[in-house]
């Protein structure tokens, strides 16, 4: 049967209760004694989904060794979202806008942690480019911890255009890049707000960093140079989040 993998409660139980209809199958681990195991069954079960029952040894050889907490389901992955819908959600947020845009990282853990922060921190939508950039993957799905499922996420074909279409919205982009003098924490985060970060290693590109209204850094004291994107990223939508009340 077709369809993409799901793996871990999480995944699973995000999909269960977002897009239940996209389940094609689910397995859970036979003679499980784990409580939310045995609650992903009923949940399927209300949803017109049959689990199926099977060992560990056959989940494993399943999802190819992954951790899959016995839980196991092939998933049609919905069609990626269209732009415009994008600037839909910015009307209705208005000045409640607060958009993540992600360029170019490519780590797909590092992708699902980003995507854990930004649905916990009540984001508008998640911007990634199309290409060299992580997308939705299983392991995404697993990393976000179910966040994938309940995040706005759009990955576009030009991100400069996208961007440049924002600021006509009215939507301030905020880049964080570690070269800058300005203070992160300076800055007037309420208000339409985009905040963008780039790469794990190049950080943003050239066009994207002149696309952003202001570039400003998170202030650190120890000797590293850096903080890992989904750190980083954690750290910028939650200051804009206490400004923002």
């Amino acid at each position: 049967m077709s369809g993409e993998l799901l793996f871990g409660i999480h995944s699973v139980e995000a999909a269960l209760s977002h897009d239940s209809k996209n389940i094609l199958e689910l397995y859970i681990e036979a003679g499980s004694h784990n409580a939310r195991l045995k609650e992903l069954s009923e949940k399927a079960r209300d949803a017109g989904i049959k689990p199926h029952s099977r060992d560990r040894e056959a989940l494993d050889k399943m999802t190819g060794g992954a951790r899959h907490q016995g839980a196991v389901a092939r998933y049609r992955a919905p069609p990626p979202r269209a732009e415009k819908e994008l600037y839909e959600l910015v009307d209705k947020a208005q000045n409640d806008t607060l958009i993540l845009v992600l360029d170019g990282v490519t780590d797909p853990h590092n992708l699902g942690a980003c995507l854990r922060s930004a649905e916990a921190a009540g984001v508008t939508a998640v911007v990634v480019p199309k290409d060299k950039a992580a997308g939705i993957t299983p392991t995404v799905r697993k990393a976000s911890s179910g966040a994938a499922d309940r995040v706005a996420f759009f990955a576009v074909t030009n991100l400069a255009r996208v961007l440049k279409a924002l600021k006509e919205k009215g939507v301030w982009l905020v880049g964080l890049a570690g070269e800058s003098a300005q203070d992160f924490y300076q800055l007037d985060l309420k208000g339409p707000l985009g905040i963008v970060m780039g790469s794990e290693g190049e950080g943003m590109r050239r066009l994207t960093a002149e696309s952003c209204d202001f570039l400003a850094k998170i202030p650190m004291r120890g000797g590293v140079e850096s903080l890992n994107i989904s750190v980083a990223t954690g750290v910028a939508l939650f200051e804009a989040l206490r400004q923002r009340g």
